[in-house]
Formats: structure tokens, sequence, C-alpha cells
């Protein structure tokens, strides 16, 4: 699938904004906001790269037992757990997984969907893995895979033509957490990342000179280095930082954008205009 399969609007760019590690509910309450300013057509199809602190979030879909190991041991492993509006069932973030979020604005979410599997499928094919997403299997299925192991995962709500939520997709982190609760809705599930998939990391120089070309230069100042730039982040592996070059190349090909790296600073000018209210007063919360 490519962007000629799906209705876009709002100009030839995709924004991509890098947040680093940042708090789920602070970058649900931004989604939000931009999402607003997506209707309004304050801003162009925007893309989130992200990642969070331990949290499991449980989709439209999600029933009660998907959650095997009872409150008290989520907790004492310090996993909060979020109610959403998304579609799909429970899964899990985490430090070392790239989260994208794109605020877009489309008419069929089925063929959105399908794009952002195969946008993700192109982007894993870079990182010399072959992945699959399995449509013919059933919404269940949804997300992409390595063989029978799954890699990534998605599920998007849409509002007044405009979406958020997203995708996930695991690249070097910890695996574990997903054996603790029925993943995705499927008991049987095998959880891969592009670390498990890819043998031993590369350096950080290495890394920089194979990420994905096509970004334009970033508005509203320099955008930071491994972490973004983001109140709140840590540190983010060279794993980390390519992949996610070569997912929001791949996205904004799949639209039929040129992408452009933004700042926080111009999402909040854009999203909070003439107010103290920013990305930072959210985190501090």
């Amino acid at each position: 699938m490519d962007g000629s399969e799906l209705s876009t609007t709002g100009g030839s760019e995709l924004w991509v904004c890098n947040l680093g590690l940042i708090d789920y509910r602070v970058a649900l309450e931004l989604q939000e906001q931009l999402r607003i300013a997506r209707q309004q057509d304050l801003i162009p199809d925007t893309l989130l790269l992200l990642e969070h602190p331990r949290v499991y979030t449980r989709g439209r879909r999600s029933d009660p037992g998907e959650l095997t190991m009872g409150d008290a041991f989520y907790a004492a492993q310090g996993i909060e757990i979020i109610e959403t509006k998304r579609g799909g069932k429970v899964t899990y973030h985490g430090p070392g997984q790239l989260v994208g979020y794109p605020i877009v604005r489309v008419d069929d979410v089925v063929a959105y969907v399908r794009l952002l599997e195969q946008a993700l499928v192109v982007a894993l094919k870079d990182e010399g893995i072959f992945a699959r997403s399995r449509p013919e299997d059933g919404p269940d299925y949804t997300g992409v895979w390595v063989e029978d192991r799954k890699i990534a995962s998605i599920g998007v709500h849409v509002a007044k033509g405009v979406t958020m939520h997203g995708f996930a997709v695991n690249v070097d982190n910890d695996l574990t957490p997903f054996s603790w609760v029925v993943a995705c809705g499927l008991p049987s599930v095998s959880m891969t990342s592009v670390a498990a998939e890819s043998g031993p990391a590369q350096s950080g120089g290495e890394a920089a000179g194979q990420r994905a070309s096509g970004e334009s230069g970033a508005v509203g100042g320099a955008v930071g280095g491994a972490v973004g730039g983001a109140v709140g982040c840590g540190p983010t592996s060279a794993r980390v930082i390519c992949f996610r070059k070569r997912a929001a190349f791949a996205l904004a090909q799949a639209l039929g954008h040129r992408q452009r790296l933004v700042t926080r600073e111009t999402l909040e000018s854009v999203v909070f205009p003439a107010t103290a209210h920013s990305i930072s007063n959210l985190q501090e919360r």
C-alpha cells in the first residue's frame, strides 16, 4: 500500500518530533491537543516519536482476564496500568521500545492501519529484518510479525477524521513484561524485538552511518541528539535512534509527505499559544 490509497490533507509535509522518554499521560494529553490543532488545520500531519517508562495500556477491546498476575504484582514491578480509547487489547511500553503517535487526517481507518503496518514492514526490511502483516488472520493479529513472532503493535483512535495513538516497535527493550499479561489478547503470542532479530547492537557511529535519509532541517531550533531534547528524557540507545529514523522516513513515504523535524517548542507554540502551558508543565504535574 502506498500513500495514494489513503486520502490526506494539510500540505506535503509530515512534521516529526522526537520527544525521548516521556510519561504516558503527558504524551496522551499532548496528542489530544495536537489532534485538535490538526482538525483545525493549524498544523500539518505530525508524528511524535518517543519512549515511555514502564506501563501497560489497555485498549477498547481489553478484558479483565488479560491481567493474569493481579494488581499487587504489577504494582510491585513498578508498572502502571492505564485505560485508553485506542483499538486493540493490552500491551506493554517501556524504555528501548520505539513508540510512534501519528496525528494525521484520514478517510478510511482500516486502510490507515494497513498503511502503518506496511510502513513498519519497510522500515524493518531496511534494518535487515523480513517482517509481514497478517490481515487475513483477523483483528487480533493486527501489527507486524517476524514469522510467528510479534515485533510491533498497532492501535489507533480516530475522531473528526484525525488519528491519535499509533504503533510500538520493540527495538531493544526488555520483553519480559509481555509474559506477565495476555499480550495483545493472544495467550500464546511470542514477542520479539529488533535486537533479538538482528544480533549485537551497532556502535553509535555505525548506527549514525546507516540511518535512513530524507529528513529536512529542524523547524524552531536545533533538535537534540540522543535524548531528543525533551523534558524528562533519558538516554536513547543508538539502535532506537537509528530505527526511529527508518520508521519516520517509511511513514512519510507511505503518506506521500516530505518529513520535517520540528522541536518541542514549535509544537508548544501552536498547541499552547500565549499561555504558560507546555509539555514541561505537563511533565511536572
